[in-house]
């Protein structure tokens, strides 16, 4: 028998486009169940929209499929979790995410000048980070639309570059076009200028009935560029805490290692993490489509493939650095990415797997007897308390987009 499987991943609204497994709706994994012999399949946990200006169609929280994400123009994200199939015996499928991107809102002048990384840097004003991301988001759709890996050196960096390169990759593949557009009328958030630390700052687009965006940009050498993006295409967003700021409008930016919180930036990432690679509920989060609906998928994913004489491994690995913002709670909002793979393996001849969503594209479909496996690129923002509050830390989006995907 077949057992299809759905990956999980996250959708973009805005700039960028689903990739992945199966995108789901919403920006968490998603989890979908595969067939056994009668097709039964499994809900599948929500995706990320894309960070670009096209617009992703948002999906419910979960892991559905492998599925990238489209970050050009204004579409959600959802998180997409991989979706496989196994046929003759037991089939389950987890789900693929989807991101998010922004929409053509209110034109912004493009930055007199780029700002690098340096000593000497003025601070950064408002008006040229208006400029600046909004120079990110025009420069995002034109590349989005014409699949230009090139052009989204200038523009992105990182895992982040990486993940957008790889929903072109696979959009070019499949013979699906990506979003264009941008997100409207975004919010800035400026951290005060640190002597030889690179600048930064984030910008957060909410429209609603479609998603909210999340992007940080950073300064380097060669000029600014986003390095982390994260989005909620739910219907109703979950509460966004404010950012705390000082008398002239900055935010105050912390490091991992920050203390007054419930746990530092670093550790909540490596906590997070760790809770989705075991596939165990950390009641240090709050219940959510980027925490325990993505446990219960797995859970879910894990048996039903042991059904069918499978076994599933998985790993979530922190990639790049952690960024944090105060907020007005006295808590802090944190940027982690991560590359996470799943692997399914058979223990007995019988039952072939076949992954749906951005993952199949990348297999072309093909139906797998031995193993199989699908790499993920990841993003979350996430809400860490203050030391001494009762309340858990709350991951508010996701964006992913599948990288490889390959078996035998």
């Amino acid at each position: 028998m077949v057992l299809t499987i759905i990956a999980a991943s996250a959708l973009w609204l805005a700039t960028r486009s689903p990739s992945g497994p199966s995108l789901a709706a919403n920006p968490t994994p998603d989890r979908s169940g595969g067939d056994w012999g009668g097709a039964v399949s499994s809900p599948s946990p929500t995706s990320s929209p894309s960070r670009s200006a096209r617009k992703p169609t948002p999906r419910p929280g979960g892991t559905e499929g492998t599925e990238g994400t489209d970050r050009s123009s204004p579409r959600p994200r959802t998180s997409s979790r991989p979706e496989t199939s196994l046929r003759p015996e037991a089939s389950s499928r987890p789900r693929a995410t989807t991101s998010l991107r922004p929409r053509a809102g209110t034109p912004t002048s493009p930055p007199s000048a780029e700002a690098p990384a340096g000593s000497g840097r003025p601070q950064l004003t408002s008006k040229e980070a208006y400029a600046v991301h909004g120079r990110y988001q025009r420069g995002l759709s034109a590349a989005q639309a014409r699949k230009d890996r090139e052009a989204m050196a200038k523009l992105e960096h990182g895992l982040a570059l990486e993940m957008t390169r790889a929903a072109f990759t696979t959009a070019k593949m499949e013979g699906t076009s990506l979003a264009t557009g941008v997100w409207p009328n975004p919010k800035i958030w400026i951290p005060r200028h640190v002597e030889g630390v690179a600048d930064w700052f984030v910008a957060v687009s909410h429209e609603p009935g479609v998603a909210r965006i999340v992007d940080v940009m950073s300064s380097a050498p060669g000029g600014w560029r986003l390095v982390a993006s994260a989005a909620d295409t739910r219907a109703t967003p979950a509460r966004f805490p404010a950012i705390a700021t000082d008398a002239e409008g900055y935010a105050t930016g912390l490091s991992e290692n920050a203390t007054g919180l419930i746990a530092t930036p670093r550790q909540i990432a490596r906590a997070h993490l760790a809770s989705l690679e075991r596939a165990e509920i950390d009641p240090a989060f709050d219940e959510g489509p980027w925490t325990s609906e993505t446990v219960l998928f797995w859970q879910q994913e894990r048996a039903r493939l042991r059904e069918a004489d499978w076994k599933l491994t998985l790993s979530y690995r922190l990639e790049g650095p952690v960024r944090a913002l105060r907020t007005g709670d006295g808590g802090a909002l944190v940027w982690y990415g991560a590359r996470s793979t799943e692997l399914r393996e058979a223990e007995r001849e019988g039952a072939t797997v076949k992954l749906k969503g951005s993952a199949a594209v990348r297999t072309r479909g093909k139906a797998f007897a031995r193993s199989v496996s699908a790499t993920y690129g990841r993003m979350y923002v996430t809400h860490v308390p203050p030391a001494g509050s009762n309340e858990p830390a709350r991951v508010l989006g996701e964006w992913s987009d599948v990288l490889e995907s390959h078996g035998d």
